[in-house]
């Protein structure tokens, strides 16, 4: 299967033929050899590859078990908002282990509550937080706290995304 050609061309403001490859990952081989690009140094296919491996695993996050320490090390070395704001999404989909769990915790309360961040990696952040206090009732308390800071923010995404979570027992 040739995945690159459906990543490449284009710019950096274009998801070229993401549509495309998504219907075309069917198991774990198709799933690592699309993954292999999210790591590429070219930009513009690691994050059309990450784009795609967002949506592919919203119904197969099982996918990603055999790559979380790639996407363990890739956080704090995230720099493009388009690959943070993947990975915020991505990393709730994951069964971490405690220690990595803390790290990836505070690496997404730090997305969450910089000013310096985007608006949409600010809000995926808060909804992968939340999604991972699911998973991990010890964590609500953290989140509650994280969320008292949010709510005297004046972004609109902000306050959208915490009335949102709200309504899903935040």
């Amino acid at each position: 299967m040739e995945i690159k050609k459906y990543l490449e061309g284009g710019d950096m403001r274009s998801i070229g033929q993401v549509e495309r490859v998504v219907p075309l990952i069917k198991n774990q081989a198709d799933f690592d050899a699309l993954f292999e690009f999210v790591l590429s140094r070219d930009e513009l296919l690691s994050m059309r590859a990450i784009d795609a491996v967002e949506k592919i695993t919203v119904s197969h996050p099982e996918y990603l078990r055999p790559h979380g320490k790639a996407i363990f090390k890739a956080m704090p070395l995230a720099s493009k908002n388009v690959i943070k704001w993947h990975l915020a999404l991505i990393v709730a989909r994951i069964d971490w282990q405690e220690e990595r769990l803390g790290f990836v915790w505070e690496q997404l309360t730090r997305w969450a509550t910089s000013a310096k961040e985007s608006r949409i990696v600010r809000v995926n952040a808060i909804q992968a937080l939340f999604e991972l206090s699911r998973k991990h009732p010890e964590l609500r308390e953290d989140l509650r706290l994280t969320v008292e800071l949010l709510e005297q923010s004046e972004i609109p995404s902000i306050k959208a995304r915490l009335r949102i979570l709200k309504k899903k027992g935040l």
